[in-house]
């Protein structure tokens, strides 16, 4: 659909926040993406609840040569009018420099934090699992803390494994990293991150339910609040991530886009098990 009138349509309908993904920025020059900017610009008229915007907050060569930094990609972002940004491949890159030794100074998160504040930067985390057999341990990446383990009461592998860890990913999900989910969300807080959005590679589209032990190790690694993404298919599996998981907030896309449940709906039910929502 149309992203403006879908940003407006959602705030219309009860959203308290929404979040914009440019899925196509690792094409191109997202500081000078005019017609993703004209999206933006629209949509912030015509809705007045945050907006985040992700992808493409990465330094790169424009096509006349010159330097783009991330934090010019973040800055394009903010002139057209989103509230916070989503940083995802980035972190990752940002959080390895981070094990490295470094002071952190020169990452995107840190200079986006540094100038615009924390409470502007979203980290956008996609991780995998891997599953491990019975006995079995997670690598040992050198320099990095030991990988989260996650004991799963719903989910199995292909081989009926239980245990798993979650490996970051970057290009959306194209290529592996060498870092856990824990010890990613840790940097990436250390650095600058004041929230993060967890989706799971594994769950989206799927409509069964968030990983909850996902986000339960999130929630142990950090301070700072943590969004539910991915695999939500009916207003319950709301309220486990708010009850079970403790996250702050809960996202969806493909339900509410194609209308299989509303808003409402989900707000109606979060209250009839007395958690607090906005009106």
């Amino acid at each position: 659909g149309q992203p403006v009138d879908l940003c407006a349509r959602y705030y219309d309908e009860g959203a308290d926040e929404i979040c914009v993904l440019n899925i196509c920025a690792f094409k191109g020059e997202a500081a000078g993406d005019l017609p993703l900017l004209g999206v933006l610009r629209a949509a912030s008229e015509r809705c007045f609840v945050p907006l985040t915007i992700g992808g493409g907050v990465r330094d790169y060569t424009a096509r006349d040569g010159s330097a783009v930094s991330a934090l010019d990609v973040a800055s394009a972002y903010f002139r057209a009018g989103a509230d916070k940004v989503g940083v995802g491949s980035d972190a990752v890159a940002a959080a390895l420099a981070y094990y490295a030794g470094g002071d952190g100074s020169k990452t995107s998160l840190r200079r986006i934090a540094t100038q615009y504040g924390r409470q502007a930067v979203v980290v956008s985390i996609d991780p995998k699992r891997v599953w491990l057999a019975a006995g079995e341990a997670p690598p040992a990446f050198p320099g990095l803390p030991a990988a989260a383990v996650a004991d799963h009461a719903k989910f199995r592998g292909p081989n009926g494994e239980t245990r798993c860890w979650y490996r970051a990913t970057t290009g959306g999900g194209r290529r592996d990293a060498d870092l856990d989910v824990a010890a990613l969300a840790a940097a990436a807080e250390a650095l600058g991150a004041g929230e993060f959005m967890v989706n799971c590679i594994d769950c989206d589209g799927k409509g069964d339910g968030y990983d909850l032990e996902l986000l339960k190790i999130v929630k142990r690694s950090v301070a700072v609040p943590v969004i539910a993404s991915s695999g939500a298919g009916e207003p319950a599996h709301f309220a486990e991530a708010f009850e079970l998981a403790r996250a702050d907030a809960a996202l969806a896309a493909g339900i509410f886009h194609r209308r299989e449940v509303a808003i409402a709906a989900v707000k109606a039910h979060l209250k009839g098990r007395g958690i607090l929502v906005r009106d």
